[in-house]
């Protein structure tokens, strides 16, 4: 039961990663998070907006059931196999955090500053939602791909637009922590 409430050891979670990957190689698919979102729209009738929605969205359907498993993954796993741990951060961090105005740094798994119902309902934390999205949007549009099918598809088939990609990704994000998040809050 202890392994049900606790994170999987990289022993477990690895080899099951590793086996989704040889299936889908197997099968012809590629796992991506951003390619359900276009299957999505073109459901909804962005073809008639853009070029880019226009395709068989058919042939991708087995693809939303990644969207479904990680919406029923995420509930189960929130609420049937957490424990109540509070997440171990460095002191330095949390001092960091809450000069940013993050109160309980390292209470929650993520801070109901940004996550919480309450937090949706100021505007400059719509506009945070909404610019975020946009820019979400686009580097995954320009860069071909989200960061889990880069990061886990690219990678394992070793194509060099992920290795490009991931690195621009990791290079993003040290960016955005180090300089640009604390000039938005």
């Amino acid at each position: 039961m202890d392994l049900l409430l606790n994170p999987w050891p990289w022993y477990i979670s690895g080899p099951l990663l590793a086996l989704v990957m040889v299936l889908l190689v197997y099968f012809g698919k590629t796992f991506g998070m951003s390619s359900n979102l276009r299957t999505m729209c073109t459901i909804l009738g962005a073809g008639k907006f853009s070029d880019f929605f226009k395709f068989d969205w058919k042939t991708q359907s087995w693809n939303l059931m990644v969207v479904i498993g990680a919406i029923l993954g995420g509930y189960i796993a929130a609420y049937f196999l957490s424990n109540d741990a509070v997440t171990s951060l460095n002191p330095k961090t949390i001092s960091e955090l809450s000069a940013l105005g993050f109160n309980n740094a390292g209470a929650n798994l993520v801070p109901d500053e940004l996550f919480g119902f309450e937090s949706t309902l100021s505007i400059k934390s719509i506009l945070r939602l909404i610019i975020g999205g946009l820019l979400v949007g686009f580097g995954t549009r320009y860069a071909g791909g989200c960061t889990s099918g880069h990061a886990i598809t690219g990678l394992s088939s070793l194509q060099k637009p992920s290795i490009i990609a991931v690195i621009g990704f990791f290079i993003g994000g040290l960016i955005m922590t180090n300089l640009l998040l604390p000039l938005i809050f």
